[in-house]
C-alpha cells in the first residue's frame, strides 16, 4: 500500500511540474502574440496614412529602377 501512495505522489509531482512548464510556455507565446498584434496594427495604421497621403504610389515610382537596369 504504502508503494503505491508513493507512485502516486511520485506521479503528481511530475504532473504538477509540467502543468507549470505548459503555463509559462502558454504565458510566453501569449506575450509574443500581443506584441505580433501590436506590430500589425502599427504598420497597418502605417500603411494606411501612407495610402491616404498618396506617398506610398509615389515613393514606389520614385524607387523604380530604370529601364536600362
Amino acid at each position: 500500500m504504502q508503494d503505491e501512495i508513493t507512485k502516486l505522489q511520485t506521479t503528481l509531482a511530475f504532473q504538477e511540474h509540467t502543468i507549470s512548464e505548459l503555463n509559462e510556455a502558454l504565458l510566453s507565446q501569449q506575450k509574443q502574440i500581443d506584441l505580433l498584434r501590436l506590430e500589425l496594427r502599427l504598420l497597418q495604421e502605417r500603411l494606411a496614412d501612407l495610402e491616404a497621403g498618396g506617398e506610398l504610389k509615389a515613393r514606389s515610382a520614385a524607387e523604380e529602377r530604370p529601364p536600362h537596369y
